[in-house]
């Protein structure tokens, strides 16, 4: 009797996460559904598919967009990956780095500056927004990748993840680097990076998502046509148009499947860094 009744609440769990889960993805299939009929369809919400998936998808992705025609939706798609790579690679790696400072090395007032990191979280991205473009004007980064990357480097979310991570760290590990005559960037490039891999991983992923989805930021620091991303790019569509429903989906499937792959991942490396 008591299987039985396992049993049962197992299936209404599944039910009601398989339920769920369909409905939240059931949009973006309506949205897929509409981009695979004839050009010259009234593109809406439809669930019956049509048999113009290749024609479709090949002539957008090679298509010219933008005023000057200087873009396609692959040059937007990678755009948005090298952004999205660099932005959450070198936050990660900032991140780790100043964890690593405040624990490891004698810093004064560390605890008040961990602190000052974490008020960060407080403040809209947003709001840092015109005094970020003001100071990469001045250092030329504007219409450059790096001027889309290095501005956003610094995380306060970051370094609290790697800090209470690499406080549950043993001491003696660090005691037993040092009788080895293991200095401080040895210690943490043998012993503690590799430890803190899946937090890390799962910390890029994250963070590869924010970048990918980033709209404000790449609006100010780039007015040059080649250089835009799909989320800015779909002003150039429209949100009714063939291709501006295409571009919509087509911008929903890397990070979703990332985070589908990944979840698991996603879950252990952030709450408890482990596989």
């Amino acid at each position: 009797m008591l299987s039985w009744q396992r049993l049962r609440a197992q299936f209404v769990d599944h039910f009601v996460l398989i339920s769920g889960a369909l409905f939240m993805s059931l949009p973006v299939y309506a949205l897929f559904a509409a981009t695979t009929h004839a050009p010259g369809t009234r593109v809406m919400p439809r669930l019956d598919l049509g048999s113009h998936v290749l024609d479709n998808y090949g002539a957008f992705l090679t298509a010219s967009s933008g005023f000057s025609g200087d873009i396609t939706a692959i040059g937007m798609l990678w755009n948005s990956f090298v952004f999205g790579v660099g932005f959450a690679a070198l936050k990660t790696l900032v991140s780790l780095l100043a964890a690593f400072a405040l624990l490891y090395f004698r810093v004064r007032f560390a605890s008040v500056i961990f602190w000052l990191l974490l008020l960060t979280l407080m403040l809209p991205l947003e709001s840092r927004f015109l005094a970020t473009y003001s100071v990469a004007a001045e250092l030329g980064l504007v219409n450059t990748r790096a001027g889309l990357i290095l501005p956003l480097a610094a995380s306060g979310l970051g370094t609290l993840f790697f800090r209470q991570f690499l406080m549950t760290v043993p001491d003696t590990l660090q005691e037993s680097a040092r009788m080895d005559g293991a200095g401080p960037l040895k210690f943490l490039a043998d012993i503690l990076l590799p430890l803190c891999l899946p937090t890390a991983s799962a910390l890029f992923l994250v963070l590869f998502v924010t970048g990918w989805n980033q709209y404000l930021w790449p609006v100010m620091i780039t007015s040059e046509e080649a250089s835009y991303t799909v989320v800015r790019g779909m002003q150039f569509f429209g949100s009714t148009s063939l291709y501006g429903v295409t571009l919509a989906v087509v911008a929903v499937l890397p990070p979703a499947a990332l985070v589908i792959l990944f979840q698991r991942q996603v879950v252990k490396g952030l709450f408890d860094g482990s596989h």
